[in-house]
Order: structure tokens, then C-alpha cells, then sequence
């Protein structure tokens, strides 16, 4: 990967990991056991990178391995599986593919046996398992007993927090998506051990507790190595749990107060907005950048993977659109492109231009969900540094595009979105500051600044800075728009004009494997 950290190498953390056998008498047969892995600082390092290494590859050894089974590795990452269930059941994505599970989403009629939906619930349990047994091994005893004091052993309970909140991110994720999920954490035992289920309301509490009780453990905003967790991570994840509290906890129990807290302590940090939009979603958005706070890192060269911005870029274009331009030039998938909604979003009759609409093409309609050519395809991401330079890749077909999970942008909605729904400790006039500061970088200018906004102005200019970058699904539902009739975009529940769909939906089905695997689960209504 691009910087130091992420270029050690990855290896799952093996003792709480590896097979059971009958023989409990038995060494693990992998030779790297814990008192391994763990005998030097250096090893604690490793073990934490695999952490967050899980975040970017479906395995260890290349594209073809995957730490999930029964899914191809080429769909088995965080990023791939997260970016299809948050944006394919929106207006701001369809997919032309008829792989398992796909068409499912835009036609939003999934079941508790969708493959991919499985695959990222699994995903996630996995993120938490190894997230899991780090934390078995960076305890204070552990940390004593092999010998660690002073600054070594200070920096092992940094690690420590980091790894707390990787694990407090995918419960996050668990949460928004399935609502329900298992719980298990590092103090529950290992081997056939049953999770119990837990709930909605519980998991906001644990993931907000979680957050708070690291937050002065990690390192200070900005002073951590770049793409591992520091305050603002931690500030930017709270601030988007409080925003969507009344989603989690129901109606009445907002915590706009709190996402105002949150966002500000995040927008007081130190970051600054990129001077050049494009420039967030290029190879090179690692360098310069004082926008974005926490990326999944990819390499085209070290991490080597069909998901990530592999996928996002090579399914986006085809061999029509020139690969080479877009630094794929071994790629070209024809897959994902938008309905007419998102471009319409961009509309603008004064005539000024959103430099933020990237897209190719020019029919805006989908009159064939299978033609690739129906819908504008986006142009977002580029597998190109600024100067126009595409990295190394084998086979032209890997990105070293980052993908940025929190950025400054996001934190100037929650803040503005926040105060209109009577947060406290917020000032509009600040909050159209902050919207005004995302226009003039759109336009260049000051010609679209605006002097007051309201919600559905919020839902639009999210859609409009954040668009394919996995929160759409998300926003709609918070906005209560994502399910039912009161709006519907093109093939929204499979018909052509768009029709509303189970208010169940908003929350995706605890997948039948793990019903079958786990009797303690049920199953979320609806499913």
C-alpha cells in the first residue's frame, strides 16, 4: 500500500482463528502462534495492519483467496459488498449484471437469501472477529506478561483503541443494514460459543459507548499516520451515528444536539475542503489531501483486488469509454451507471456548471435495465494521479484509488442538516457557510451561493457532493424516502416509472445461513 504502515505485511492474528481439531492437546498447525505474532512490537503492528487490512482485501494471498467461503473473492470485499447495498437500491445506481443477488437490489426484492448480502453480513462478523482477537492480546496482562513498558507499551494500547474502533465501525455498519445482528466481543469465549442476538437499541448504545471511551485514547486529530484511526475518525463516526439516531432508536429520540457536537470538533480540526473535487477520486488522493480523515487504502501493485475501487472504476466504464483514460486499461466491466434521477440532481437553469457532474454519455433514460448504454455511466473515480500518470497494476486492471470513508463534506452536511432539525449549539448563518463552501468549490465561483436551505435542499446536495460514496441508501431512509411512493425514481421495485416498496425494507434480512447456524437469532420483520 501507499504508506509505510499499510505496506507491512498482512497475516491473520492465528490463535483465536485458526480450525478446531479433536486433538485440543495439539499445537495450532500454522507455526506463527500468538506468543509469535505478538513477541515484538513490530508483530502487534503487523496483526493491527491485518485489522485494517480486512477493510481492503477478501484475503490473504492475493485475488484468488477469500477469507469468506461460498462467494467468488472477486465480491468478498468490505467495500464492494457495502458500496452494492447501500447504493444499487437507490436512484443513484442500476447494475446491467445478472450475477446472484444483483438484480435483487434495484428491483428491491431481496430476500434472506441474497449471496451478497450474506456475504457482507459475514464480512462484517469476520472485521469483528479478528478486530476481536486483537484486543484478547493487547490487554494490560498481556502486554506485561511479554515483557512491554514505557512507550512500546503505550503504543500497543494505542493500537488497541484503533482496533476498538474499527470493530465499533462495522457494528456500525451491522446496525444501519441489519439492525439485529449477533454480538460478540473479545471477553466472550472462543470455539462453540453461541452469540446471542442483539438489538437495534442496544448496539446504538454499545458502538456510542464504544466511540466515547476511546476518544481520548487514540492519537490527536491529524498526528496519526495516514489512512489509521485518530480523534477526528472517532468524532466523524459519532457525529454520523447522532445523525441518525431517530432511525436507530425511533421516533422522538434525536441526537441532533450531539451530531452538531460531534461535527463541529471535526470541522474545528484542521481539515480544509480540496481545493479541486476530482481531485478527492484520483490515484494520487493520498498526497495533499487535507480533506479526507480516514480511507481504505489500495494499491494497485500490494493489494491487488476485484472489489474496492477496482470495482468501483472498471464497472463504471466499458471498452467504449478508452480504459487507458481512466487508468484501467486491462478493464472496462460495463456494469453500474445511474438513473436519470442523479444527473437531475445537477440540474442548474442559470446556466452555471456543477463541476461535481461527472458523468458520460448521452441518454439519461433506462429503457433496457440490460443495456449498459441506457443511463449516464459515472466518471467520479480515475485511476490517474493529477499530472495524468496511471500507477503500476498487472494487468491494468487494479486501482491505487483510496477510498475516502469520512471526509470533510460529510461533516459539513451533518452539522447543517443537524441545525435544521433544532439541534441545539448550532448556528445556521455557520451552516450556510458551510453549504456556500461546498458550492464555490462546485462552481468556482460564488454564482449558486445560497442565503437559507431546508431539508429537501439537504437530501439533494448530499446527493449531489457524496453520490456513489456508499451513503445513499442511508440518506433516503433517514429522509424517510427510501421506501413507499412519495418518492420514486426509474425501475425503483423493478417498473420502468418507479413504484414504493415494504416500509420493511429499510432494514435488510438476517441471512437464512446463520438463522440455520445460530438458534438463538430471529429474523427481522418483513423477511
Amino acid at each position: 500500500m501507499k504508506k509505510n504502515f499499510l505496506k507491512i505485511c498482512v497475516f491473520v492474528a492465528v490463535a483465536g482463528l485458526s480450525s478446531c481439531t479433536k486433538d485440543l492437546d495439539r499445537m495450532p498447525t500454522n507455526a506463527t502462534t500468538s506468543e509469535v505474532a505478538y513477541k515484538t512490537l513490530d508483530g502487534y503492528k503487523q496483526v493491527l495492519a491485518k485489522v485494517y487490512g480486512s477493510f481492503a482485501l477478501p484475503g490473504n494471498n492475493g485475488t484468488g483467496s477469500s477469507d469468506l467461503a461460498g462467494i467468488d473473492p472477486g465480491q468478498a470485499d468490505f467495500l464492494r459488498l457495502f458500496w452494492n447495498a447501500q447504493e444499487l437500491p437507490t436512484e443513484e445506481a442500476a447494475c446491467v449484471w445478472n450475477d446472484p443477488g444483483i438484480p435483487d437490489f434495484h428491483n428491491m426484492n431481496w430476500t434472506s437469501n441474497n449471496v451478497l448480502l450474506a456475504a457482507l453480513y459475514n464480512r462484517s462478523l469476520f472485521h469483528v472477529t479478528i478486530a476481536n482477537e486483537f484486543l484478547r492480546e493487547s490487554t494490560d496482562d498481556k502486554i506485561s506478561s511479554r515483557g512491554f513498558s514505557g512507550k512500546d507499551a503505550d503504543n500497543i494500547r494505542t493500537f488497541r483503541a484503533e482496533a476498538r474502533f474499527l470493530r465499533a465501525f462495522e457494528y456500525w455498519v451491522l446496525m444501519d443494514l441489519f439492525a439485529n445482528p449477533p454480538f460478540v466481543t473479545e471477553n466472550d469465549p472462543i470455539g462453540k460459543y453461541i452469540p446471542p442476538q442483539t438489538t437495534r437499541t442496544a448496539l446504538f448504545k454499545y458502538v456510542e459507548s464504544e466511540l466515547l471511551a476511546i476518544e481520548p485514547l487514540v492519537v490527536k486529530a491529524r498526528n496519526n499516520e495516514y489512512a489509521r484511526v485518530d480523534q477526528a475518525a472517532v468524532w466523524a463516526l459519532l457525529a454520523r451515528l447522532y445523525l441518525n439516531a431517530e432511525v436507530y432508536l425511533g421516533k422522538g429520540n434525536g441526537k441532533y444536539t450531539e451530531a452538531i457536537t460531534y461535527s463541529s470538533k471535526v470541522i474545528n480540526a484542521g481539515y480544509a475542503l480540496k481545493s479541486d473535487y476530482k481531485g478527492l477520486f484520483l490515484a494520487d488522493n493520498d498526497v495533499n489531501n487535507p480533506e479526507i480523515i480516514l480511507p481504505i487504502v489500495y494499491d494497485g501493485v500490494k493489494t491487488q483486488n476485484y472489489g474496492g475501487t477496482s470495482f468501483i472504476i472498471n464497472a463504471a466504464i466499458n471498452g467504449d469509454m478508452n480504459p487507458a483514460s481512466f487508468g484501467m486499461p486491462g478493464g472496462g466491466w460495463g456494469g453500474n451507471r445511474s438513473t436519470k434521477a442523479l444527473p437531475e440532481l445537477f440540474a442548474d437553469h442559470s446556466g452555471a456548471t456543477d463541476k461535481r457532474a461527472m458523468f458520460y454519455g448521452t441518454k439519461e433514460d433506462i429503457d433496457d435495465p440490460a443495456q449498459f448504454t441506457d443511463g449516464l455511466r459515472v466518471t467520479k473515480y480515475r485511476n490517474v494521479t493529477a499530472a495524468g500518470v496511471t500507477p503500476p497494476a498487472p494487468g491494468g486492471a487494479f486501482s491505487s484509488v483510496d477510498f475516502p470513508l469520512f471526509r470533510l463534506a460529510e461533516q459539513y452536511l451533518i452539522y447543517a442538516e443537524a441545525v435544521k432539525r433544532g439541534g441545539s449549539g448550532g448556528d445556521e448563518n455557520t451552516a450556510i457557510g458551510y453549504l456556500n463552501a461546498l458550492l464555490e468549490r462546485a462552481y468556482g465561483n460564488k454564482s449558486a451561493d445560497i442565503t437559507g436551505y431546508n431539508l429537501d435542499y439537504i437530501l439533494a446536495e448530499r446527493g449531489r457532493e457524496l453520490y456513489w460514496e456508499a451513503f445513499r441508501r442511508s440518506d433516503l431512509i433517514r429522509f424517510e424516502k427510501f421506501t413507499g411512493g412519495a418518492y420514486v425514481w426509474p425501475w425503483k421495485g423493478g417498473v420502468k416509472e418507479g413504484r414504493g416498496v415494504e416500509s420493511f425494507r429499510t432494514i435488510y434480512p438476517i441471512p437464512a445461513t446463520d438463522l440455520t447456524a445460530n438458534p438463538s437469532l430471529k429474523q427481522n420483520t418483513g423477511y
